[in-house]
């Protein structure tokens, strides 16, 4: 028989493989699955994982990896922050919203938006304070009335959607649209517009934005109080409170954190990749985050990282879709493997497995 034995100490080694061994797993249940689908599964591993970094068309979406991975990545880094404290924000998506419509709304404020050099500045200021302010609103309503953060974030995601499909219908509408919804394309103000900083490279200021903030988290989490306050809440509350850590003003800091840093990639989003306010804005950045930060075992790097991967398969799935005529809710339950596959191997982590004799009445 089986049996589950908890660990003294939680194991270095599957600490750091449990991350691999989870992709792997991924791309072997993911094989099964295309498999029943009736496609080749060696085939379609290669069209996800290979061919957008070495196929036939990798200069079109090596660029496309990097903007895909940078709103990840911000959003996981500043998730990272909460759940190393035990604050649970699971509505960074509604907060990802949130500072897009508000980064947008400050640009079109300026239409027509000619060379002035402080319109983009304000955007990225708006697109912060649209996140933070959301995130604030399960924070301060756990901090004084001790609701539950994970339900008041995550109901604010429906809330701030609601809101971007009736802001793309009514107030930010393009009134040259001919009545389609849709605000005005910020891409084509330059004043406005978050472009490649060089030609053909994906590079834009979210990226940069995303790299810095990686090298920002390593040193608060390596090398400053603040980060260690936020590890030793998280691993023993009682023993932070004894270090004169106050809890809710570090619930106030976290949550402003992650909100914020989701808020300024919704606002990069807003004014790059996508370029507008519409009903069907890039959804789900703010949830697949999530498994972004685990998977990087809320670490920096390992967010870069896993940040990088999670695009890949962003990538990857719409080239297999179009290539292999795979349905995209079989794309969307490939990544899901990848959650469930680093939960079911972590469990490692903290148990070894032992085989046991079964003993006979």
């Amino acid at each position: 028989m089986l049996r589950l034995e908890k660990r003294p100490q939680p194991s270095a080694f599957w600490t750091y493989a449990t991350p691999v061994v989870a992709v792997i797993l991924t791309m072997v249940l993911g094989g099964i699955l295309f498999w029943f689908l009736g496609k080749p599964p060696v085939t379609a591993i290669k069209t996800i994982f290979w061919d957008p970094l070495f196929g036939d068309f990798a200069f079109y979406y090596r660029p496309e990896l990097l903007k895909k991975a940078a709103p990840l990545i911000l959003i996981a880094i500043g998730l990272s922050f909460g759940f190393r404290a035990g604050i649970w924000n699971i509505g960074a998506e509604g907060q990802y919203i949130m500072g897009a419509i508000f980064g947008a709304s400050v640009a079109l404020a300026f239409y027509p938006m000619e060379a002035r050099w402080l319109i983009f500045p304000l955007m990225i200021a708006a697109g912060i304070a649209g996140g933070v302010i959301w995130a604030m609103i399960p924070a301060l309503l756990r901090v004084y009335f001790k609701t539950n953060e994970i339900l008041v974030s995550l109901m604010l995601v429906y809330v701030a959607d609601v809101l971007i499909k009736a802001f793309s219908v009514g107030l930010l509408r393009n009134p040259d649209g001919n009545g389609f919804p849709g605000s005005r394309n910020l891409k084509q103000y330059p004043s406005a517009a978050n472009l490649d900083l060089w030609t053909d490279t994906g590079i834009h200021w979210g990226v940069v934005t995303a790299v810095f903030a990686v090298v920002v988290a390593y040193v608060f989490f390596a090398r400053h109080q603040f980060g260690f306050n936020v590890r030793l809440a998280g691993q023993s509350p009682r023993a932070a409170a004894f270090a004169g850590v106050n809890p809710n003003r570090l619930v106030l800091v976290c949550m402003a954190l992650s909100g914020g840093l989701a808020g300024v990639a919704g606002m990069f989003e807003v004014a790059g990749p996508s370029g507008q306010i519409l009903g069907s804005f890039p959804a789900f950045y703010g949830f697949t985050a999530i498994i972004v930060a685990f998977l990087g075992r809320l670490h920096p790097v390992g967010i870069l990282l896993a940040g990088l991967l999670m695009a890949l398969t962003y990538i990857g799935g719409d080239a297999a879709q179009s290539a292999m005529n795979l349905p995209s809710a079989a794309i969307q339950m490939f990544q899901g493997m990848l959650l469930f596959s680093l939960l079911s191997v972590d469990v490692l982590t903290n148990y070894r497995i032992r085989l046991t004799t079964a003993k006979v009445a």
